[in-house]
């Protein structure tokens, strides 16, 4: 299976979004990673459907939306709406997951779950029939300039081994500290959707395609 280097839109130039998905669109990527805060689950604020929909009329790229909320179940419509191919949901809050998970198949997305670094991988074991993507964080969301934390994958090795004894399918997908540096043992550990913010963005177009060649010809 191809591995995927998915650029997280919110470290691109929020002056120019619309730039920042063309970069990554003109680069030959495939997906695109677009975080949405409340400032309530996390102490940050981001954009809402209205962005990913406006974003949606400029790119064919797969939108892989990350909902960091408190109550993501109010949100799935909009989003959906909005224009996601994929939907990412948090374990953490109190909610009823198995229902939000279900309506987000019901509007013909693919469904994910996501844990923060401090979530036991078991948290996510209930769910991973049902989901597509499984998403384990790297950092504390809502704080920018962390470093990846490395015994996350433990994490991501567990839930590949788990995928290969039930016969799963669902991919797993980190995000938080990611750069080249970190190819190798995330895709030693199971991994095969890498989420980057800066360090794809900073780049020049050919750091940025030898990032996403070393992921993607693995």
């Amino acid at each position: 299976m191809k591995r995927i280097l998915a650029p997280s839109i919110l470290a691109g130039d929020h002056a120019s979004l619309k730039d920042s998905l063309l970069c990554a669109d003109q680069d030959g990527r495939s997906w695109i990673h677009l975080d949405i805060m409340d400032g309530h689950f996390v102490p940050n604020l981001s954009f809402g459907p209205q962005t990913v929909a406006d974003l949606r009329k400029h790119s064919s790229l797969f939108f892989d939306v990350h909902l960091m909320l408190d109550q993501p179940q109010k949100y799935i419509e909009a989003f959906s709406a909005a224009g996601a191919d994929l939907i990412s949901i948090h374990v953490e809050p109190d909610y009823d997951i198995s229902e939000t998970l279900g309506k987000i198949k019901s509007m013909g997305k693919k469904a994910g779950i996501v844990l923060n670094p401090a979530t036991p991988a078991e948290e996510v074991f209930p769910y991973l029939s049902d989901v597509e993507l499984v998403l384990c964080m790297t950092v504390v969301p809502g704080f920018g300039g962390q470093s990846f934390m490395e015994n996350v994958l433990s994490k991501t090795r567990a839930l590949s081994s788990l995928r290969e004894q039930k016969d799963l399918t669902f991919l797993i997908e980190v995000d938080g500290g990611v750069g080249p540096e970190q190819v190798t043992p995330c895709l030693e550990a199971g991994v095969d959707v890498l989420v980057a913010g800066t360090a794809y963005f900073k780049g020049d177009k050919k750091s940025r395609d030898e990032f996403a060649g070393s992921i993607e010809n693995y």
